[in-house]
């Protein structure tokens, strides 16, 4: 399993507003600047999340983005398989399939099917109200295991 951008940002975006949800509605221009990420790349993906009701996105004045529910409720699973469409870590277990042609004599698909179970339940486990407040960047990690 790869994570592309879109799914790497996504997370960002979300864990940026749960950061800034006491301010309201927050502008497409301040999640992208404090992101550095283009406008237009993040719209595509702010319109995902509106689309999938996990953002309420409102144009104009005093418009902008804000979390649908608490950022406790968010997993970093659903948010991830929204915008990936799959978590699995390899191809024959994408989606309802299990298996391939090979699986009634392949040697590996129960441990492919143990590390898809540990990924979906470990991700499912983080919460973006976690990463929010969980220490930001390596400098604050290491700082934070002194």
């Amino acid at each position: 399993m790869l994570v592309s951008t879109k799914g790497r940002y996504a997370l960002r975006v979300m864990v940026d507003l749960a950061e800034h949800q006491a301010d309201g509605r927050i502008p497409l221009k301040e999640i992208a600047e404090r992101q550095h990420v283009s406008e237009k790349y993040l719209e595509n993906i702010l319109s995902t999340l509106v689309r999938n009701n996990m953002l309420s996105g409102m144009r104009g004045k005093g418009g902008g983005y804000r979390l649908t529910r608490p950022a406790e409720e968010y997993s970093v699973g659903e948010i991830l398989r929204l915008t990936e469409g799959s978590l699995s870590p390899v191809s024959c277990l994408d989606g309802d399939r299990v298996g391939c042609e090979h699986v009634d004599g392949c040697s590996t698909i129960r441990m492919w099917m143990k590390l898809d179970e540990m990924i979906s339940t470990y991700l499912d486990g983080v919460s973006v109200a976690d990463l929010a407040s969980a220490p930001h960047g390596l400098k604050d990690i290491e700082r934070s295991a002194e």
